[in-house]
């Protein structure tokens, strides 16, 4: 009996997550219901000979891909400020031969903040804004903490490090376990990040004080007018007994690593109008060659991006 409940407890839909991050964050009609503030970009995308041996994919053709991306800042704030301690985003979409798309999602801190939607969801609750003084309730966040041990890897890491210069000096990392499939069938357990070639650089705990609400978006927007940004993709190959379906914890850091390809960003822009805007980067719109595991955040995410896209593009 104790178990059926529990399970009980654990089950959340998309609707009732979107409603609540909606109720946490309030209403902006025709905008994300979360990683609402943000821009996009354009560029190419080259994957390697070394990424072909472990996926079939055309992703790692070596011909050179169109690429749509996003970058953002996490949470259902538009006015969230730039110096929060909050994740930032990267989203990709990439132009496959035969109108074929690939989706990359990823976020700047190595982990997840929770183990299943549930811890998420509670997580939603337990920070939305008290109506008297417009910021979570402690006692509220505290509970939360104490309850929900999935969560303390990423919080830790937030609070540990300060929120890059520039979307372009921070890493992005896949977070979920993927299947890489090659021409002979074989499956392979992977992770990803996207690693910076400009180096990664966080802001001083002066800057924190000093920086502007919104410099990231105009930062990007100035700096690929002066050239091109680029990152590496890096692949780490798992071994039997990684966890492939909790994206709150860590491969060991031994684990082998090869690069899959480079991405090249030419250009960023408001995400007014521009190109990202209609796309839902749903992290399962995935060519031959990747599949998913059976990680239950990453299952659940295209659902909950299902339901935020139909109410934005409504202009709900």
């Amino acid at each position: 009996m104790v178990a059926r409940h529990s399970l009980a407890q654990e089950q959340v839909t998309a609707d009732q997550m979107v409603t609540q991050m909606e109720d946490t964050y309030g209403v902006h009609p025709g905008q994300r219901r979360n990683h609402t503030k943000g821009l996009c970009a354009l560029g190419e995308w080259v994957g390697s000979k070394e990424a072909a041996t472990y996926s079939k994919s055309a992703l790692f053709s070596g011909k050179t891909i169109p690429v749509i991306a996003r970058f953002s800042n996490a949470g259902g704030f538009p006015d969230a400020p730039d110096t929060a301690k909050s994740a930032r985003g990267m989203a990709l979409e990439f132009k496959l031969p035969g109108n074929k798309l690939q989706h990359i999602t990823m976020i700047n801190t190595p982990m997840f903040g929770a183990a299943t939607p549930k811890t998420f969801f509670d997580l939603l609750v337990a920070t939305k804004p008290d109506a008297s003084t417009g910021k979570p309730d402690p006692k509220k966040v505290a509970a939360f903490k104490a309850t929900h041990p999935d969560n303390r890897a990423q919080a830790e890491f937030l609070e540990k490090n300060n929120p890059p210069v520039s979307y372009a000096n921070s890493d992005y990392f896949g977070i979920h376990t993927f299947k890489f499939i090659n021409a002979d069938n074989k499956t392979t357990l992977v992770r990803w990040k996207f690693v910076p070639q400009q180096g990664e650089k966080r802001l001083t705990d002066e800057q924190m004080k000093t920086m502007p609400a919104n410099f990231l978006a105009q930062e990007l927007i100035d700096r690929t007018k002066k050239g091109p940004v680029r990152w590496d993709m890096l692949v780490w190959i798992g071994q039997p007994g990684d966890p492939e379906d909790n994206p709150t914890v860590l491969w060991p850091a031994d684990r082998k690593q090869i690069k899959a390809g480079t991405l090249t960003i030419t250009s960023a822009m408001p995400q007014k109008g521009a190109a990202c805007e209609k796309i839902n980067y749903d992290p399962l719109v995935m060519a031959e060659g990747i599949e998913p595991t059976n990680d239950p955040i990453l299952t659940f995410r295209s659902p909950a991006y299902a339901v935020s896209f139909a109410k934005r593009i409504q202009g709900k």
